[in-house]
């Protein structure tokens, strides 16, 4: 198995003076899980080199038994330091492709061109397309080849509205995810805030919230294993 992770490069959180980034459990878990079965993990940012990191996922309360492994794993942290290239990665060389979330994408992923031709080029391909929590907003302009969003039609989750006014960035993020996931078709579902929820359609899995990105893993190895 070979799986792309894609992280993003974005780390200011709006017109704040707040750092941003990925949520380091989003990625850790996902990545021991790829790691456990044997998969070969490529690591890809938009800027390359280390993603940053969003300081609150580093904050006592969000560790969880895969971040603590990842702060004692020198190796992981030297592969999470060497990012590639967005540009230079190719959805010919691999099986999957998987966004950790953060608010980093809301802002840099969401339009970034390499990633949105990934993202086609991987469903047009018939591979798995998954993203947890914030990330699927990588999705929000990725098209079918008609031409229609990915989304639409096909069942969705990603962080809720409730779930970004209880963190209190309803108002700094640049679009709330569950309504834009909807505005374009998206058959939007959630479990209550804070709860694990991973949902696929077809080659399309997505889970809620951090909660969620070790049932996404789970989903996309089993996709994988068919």
């Amino acid at each position: 198995m070979k799986i792309l992770m894609v992280l993003t490069s974005h780390d200011k959180l709006g017109d704040t003076d707040h750092k941003t980034g990925f949520w380091i459990e989003e990625f850790a878990a996902p990545y021991y899980r790829f790691l456990d079965e044997n998969a070969d993990i490529t690591l890809a940012s938009p800027a390359g080199g280390q993603p940053p990191i969003d300081p609150n996922s580093e904050l006592e309360q969000s560790q969880t038994e895969a971040t603590v492994r990842f702060n004692r794993d020198e190796q992981a942290q030297a592969v999470l330091a060497n990012t590639r290239k967005l540009s230079d990665v190719n959805e010919q060389d691999y099986d999957a492709i998987f966004y950790p979330g953060g608010h980093g994408p809301l802002w840099d992923l969401v339009s970034d061109s390499d990633s949105i031709s990934l993202i086609e080029a991987f469903w047009q391909a018939g591979k798995p397309v998954s993203a947890v929590c914030h990330a699927p907003a990588v999705l929000l302009n990725a098209k079918t080849a008609d031409g229609e969003y990915i989304v639409s039609g096909k069942a969705v989750t990603g962080f809720t509205n409730s779930e970004e006014t209880a963190v209190g960035l309803a108002e700094v993020v640049p679009f709330l995810l569950e309504d834009e996931l909807k505005a374009r078709g998206g058959q939007f579902e959630s479990a209550q805030d804070w709860n694990s929820l991973a949902i696929q359609d077809g080659m399309l899995i997505t889970g809620q919230n951090p909660a969620s990105s070790e049932a996404v893993a789970e989903a996309l190895l089993s996709l994988l294993a068919k």
